[in-house]
């Protein structure tokens, strides 16, 4: 394995050989044999892009690993906002991420214990990942529309009924997302540079006017803790 278009980066890792891949919130993880990883953050705009390297280089690809067999790994950001970081054996990456979402650890009284005495809006709580690690704007929304919470609503006015609800709603969307292979709102692409097929099952995510498919009031949006918020003022209370 060598890294293109990062010469030092590419030093570090060439001859190594990728031995597990995983995630850890919204971060991508690469483990390789030698006990490293490399950690990718794909923030607003970024993808990866298996092809063959006897392919045109993906647009926008700004760092991209060729392997032995003739295929390549390509990290593309046309925003460059994205980062791939080499992580060393037993080097801490991740203290500050919060639970897995769809972990057993996240049952409905964790999430009961993380939202106690908290005056942040429920929106903003669920798009901290110090407290759970993985949500996104898009699914936060959803799942609160599902639940029929109020995105402003402190977290720690939520009651354990509620929150229960939110759990669930929480956990069906994320899992359906995944079956899904993801959401092609903007410019999301899987691995194959396929797109997702969630955003076909979106309920009140970027649908500002629509009628709100369980009362037909039209849907709002609103920005909260600078993210668009979509939602229904007669559903959600």
């Amino acid at each position: 394995m060598i890294a293109r278009k990062r010469p030092a980066f590419g030093k570090q890792i060439a001859g190594d050989r990728i031995a597990a891949v995983g995630r850890r919130g919204k971060y991508p993880i690469i483990e390789l044999a030698s006990g490293s990883k490399l950690v990718i953050s794909l923030r607003m705009t970024g993808r990866l892009i298996v092809q063959q390297q006897s392919d045109a280089l993906y647009p926008y690809t700004n760092v991209y690993l060729d392997f032995t067999d003739g295929t390549r790994l390509a990290f593309a950001d046309v925003r460059r906002f994205g980062r791939m970081r080499l992580v060393q054996k037993d080097e801490v990456w991740d203290a500050e991420l919060g639970v897995e979402p769809l972990s057993p650890e996240f049952d409905t009284t964790r999430f009961a214990a993380l939202l106690k005495g908290r005056t942040t809006p429920i929106k903003a709580f669920l798009l901290d990942q110090r407290r759970i690690a993985g949500i996104g704007n898009i699914y936060a929304v959803e799942a609160l529309w599902e639940s029929q919470i109020k995105p402003t609503t402190p977290a720690g006015k939520i009651s354990r009924e509620r929150a229960v609800r939110l759990h669930a709603a929480l956990q069906a969307v994320l899992r359906k997302a995944i079956e899904m292979r993801g959401t092609s709102s903007r410019d999301y692409v899987d691995a194959e540079g396929m797109e997702g097929g969630f955003q076909n099952e979106l309920s009140v995510y970027g649908r500002a006017g629509e009628a709100c498919p369980r009362c037909k009031r039209p849907l709002v949006r609103t920005v909260l803790a600078q993210r668009g918020t979509w939602w229904c003022r007669n559903c959600q209370r």
